[in-house]
């Protein structure tokens, strides 16, 4: 790479985009790559601090940053991820739709540990909307030696091109089981139903059918029963989650399922949730913080499995590690640590 001062660069074509900062109102290209300097740029250039222009020379061992951001995103992007760019040699990797985004964090480790490359997302398992950016890349340098960016589609391709992508949400089937003698009776208000139908509604579900519970391990159970009966992917048993004597609700789970992932989560709000299957049903265990906090645990595993995930023992306690709710003041969930 040569450089010549800027005064002698009059007629030459740049190579790379060139930024413009001003602090506090723009930072951006303020010329482009291919633009031909002119005389009247000259000045432009100085008060941006540039006072001498690269020329390339490329040759078959080298490419370009904005060629080298195009082959290490088009690697590591699945079809459900959008491009945008190349900028100021940066892509940004946007959501084709709604759903749950999936890193692979120990290929990308692999990516970020080759010198002169960036590959920055936002966590795994995130709720992402339509558009969203789930990551960008650029190469530090102005080129770069090729077989780096051929060892990052050697790594892209053992992960089957998978280290970025997004599982979209599906339409499913809930059905509401409410458990408590005391709302059964009419004796207290019921506080579940109108929350799980917002959240049923926020996910683009549809509910099947509620059915109120007392505190009886026969009743709940048929309830249960009912529900994968009439087609359900999904039931909320809601209520009795904790060790009550009176809160039979964890027992009827377990008896109504094939088997138990996991009664209880390193995950606060919402530690006593239960996770369960019969067949393809799954079947959670609501405890009552749903009703008085905006996000819980569930919120943290609905999308994964509205997004086809069958989840795992280990999935849930992978939750630890940043599964404790900051309890702020306005709730910027899922843009927050949470879950993460």
């Amino acid at each position: 790479m040569n450089t010549v001062r800027v005064e002698e660069a009059i007629g030459m074509v740049l190579a790379h985009d060139l930024t413009k900062i001003v602090p506090g109102e723009f930072k951006g290209a303020a010329f482009r790559k291919g633009h031909v300097i002119k005389q009247e740029d000259i000045e432009v250039l100085k008060s941006m601090g540039k006072n001498h222009i690269n020329l390339l020379e490329l040759t078959e061992a080298k490419i370009h940053e904005d060629a080298a951001a195009l082959r290490i995103s088009n690697a590591i992007a699945k079809e459900d991820v959008i491009l945008k760019g190349p900028s100021e040699g940066k892509i940004e990797l946007k959501a084709r739709y709604r759903g749950v985004v999936k890193i692979n964090v120990d290929a990308l480790n692999q990516i970020n540990e080759i010198e002169d490359i960036v590959v920055a997302t936002i966590h795994n398992n995130t709720l992402v909307e339509e558009g969203q950016n789930l990551a960008a890349t650029r190469i530090i340098p102005l080129v770069i030696n090729k077989e780096k960016i051929l060892k990052v589609e050697e790594i892209s391709e053992a992960c089957h091109n998978a280290i970025i992508s997004v599982q979209e949400l599906k339409p499913m089937r809930i059905g509401l089981v409410i458990t408590g003698t005391e709302v059964y009776e009419g004796r207290i208000k019921d506080g579940f139903a109108p929350i799980m139908k917002e959240k049923i509604k926020h996910f683009g579900c549809d509910l099947l059918d509620i059915q109120y519970c007392p505190d009886d391990l026969e009743t709940i159970e048929k309830a249960i029963a009912y529900m994968i009966d009439i087609g359900a992917d999904i039931i909320l048993a809601c209520g009795g989650m904790s060790v009550d004597a009176d809160d039979v609700t964890p027992k009827a789970i377990k008896n109504a399922s094939e088997y138990v992932v996991s009664y209880g989560m390193p995950v606060i709000p919402g530690n006593m949730l239960m996770l369960a299957y019969q067949g393809n049903t799954a079947i959670l265990g609501i405890p009552g913080a749903a009703i008085f906090l905006k996000t819980t645990s569930l919120d943290l595993i609905l999308p994964r499995i509205l997004s086809g995930e069958k989840l795992t023992r280990k999935d849930l306690t992978d939750y630890g590690h940043g599964g404790l709710c900051l309890g702020c003041k306005n709730c910027i969930y899922p843009m927050c640590p949470y879950g993460k």
